[in-house]
């Protein structure tokens, strides 16, 4: 049988921070009253996404991802769709010698696209101007983590990279998507004293993420972000890092997508369309998300906005 786009149902969470547009308005199915979380491309173990179509429809992307040449376990990308009803606490991830050496697990670099917005929106993105390494540690155990923080006004469109050790948290009124390495590490630094669902304050994690926390310049996350490809079209481009590549593509009319010998993932953030694949043609809408197959030919149609994720850099 011929690899085909993979149709991928949503993985979902429902986190304290969640809210409903996910259900209401990107298709992704309410098994609960929020969603915080639709993780649209996952092979992790606990959290595998269904296949809804084609001939392997009903069975996890992890019992046939090996027919698309990736190992389970070695796949390297988590997708996710987030939809911030409230804060999401502040936190951190490891990088991957850290995560190595300390959790046996890989490190974390990440990347937010902002799909919507409400007015005076923000988000957390690493310390503020000549803050150090030291001032922050003393800070939080202060009690006093906020006035570390760098918070920064966000619209739709916008893009922003998150390499591993940069202290981050979305804030309230935000939806977006998150392209990052597989991996589910999180030191919570900080998350306002307020109690989880059990009534009872969140864990946090201080002393090992002020092993990992580090202050970045604006200069060396744009290095970082486009280490693999400086010369790249950044309209297009939102990322070219190791970790992986992302391209945000406007299509309106036709679009081929040549064969390449690595898995892409492409997540439809706007419009609607269609693929087209060894003549077949699988229709795409707002939230939906396809593992596109290596080695294949496919052509997108329609008016739509597509973000096209890979591990080959």
């Amino acid at each position: 049988m011929k690899p085909y786009p993979l149709l991928l149902e949503p993985v979902t969470k429902s986190p304290i921070w969640g809210g409903t547009r996910l259900s209401a308005a990107w298709g992704v199915p309410a098994f609960s009253p929020t969603i915080g979380e639709a993780w649209v491309l996952s092979v992790r173990k606990e959290e595998q996404n269904r296949i809804e179509n084609g001939a392997w429809s009903g069975r996890k992307i992890g019992e046939v991802i090996g027919q698309y040449g990736a190992e389970e376990a070695g796949f390297p990308l988590l997708v996710k769709l987030l939809d911030a009803k409230d804060d999401l606490s502040v936190q951190v991830h490891p990088d991957d010698a850290y995560a190595a050496r300390v959790e046996n697990d890989r490190g974390k670099t990440e990347m937010w696209h902002i799909l919507e917005a409400a007015p005076n929106s923000e988000l957390i993105m690493g310390l503020r101007e000549g803050v150090s390494r030291a001032d922050f540690a003393r800070l939080v155990r202060e009690g006093k983590t906020e006035a570390a923080l760098n918070h920064i006004p966000v619209r739709a469109g916008e893009t922003y990279f998150i390499p591993a050790g940069m202290p981050h948290a979305i804030g309230k009124g935000i939806l977006l998507a998150e392209i990052q390495q597989n991996c589910d590490l999180t030191y919570r630094i900080w998350d306002y004293n307020r109690p989880g669902k059990d009534g009872k304050p969140r864990e946090l994690h201080v002393e090992k993420a002020l092993d990992v926390v580090r202050p970045f310049t604006a200069e060396e996350v744009d290095r970082l972000r486009y280490q693999n490809d400086p010369n790249a079209d950044r309209n297009t481009v939102l990322a070219a890092c190791p970790q992986f590549r992302v391209e945000r593509l406007k299509i309106a009319g036709s679009v081929q997508f040549s064969a390449v010998a690595g898995l892409r993932h492409l997540l439809c953030a706007g419009g609607e369309g269609e693929l087209l694949c060894n003549g077949v043609s699988y229709p795409v809408r707002r939230g939906n998300s396809y593992l596109l197959p290596p080695e294949t030919a496919v052509s997108a149609s329609g008016k739509m906005t597509v973000l096209l994720s890979s591990d080959r850099c």
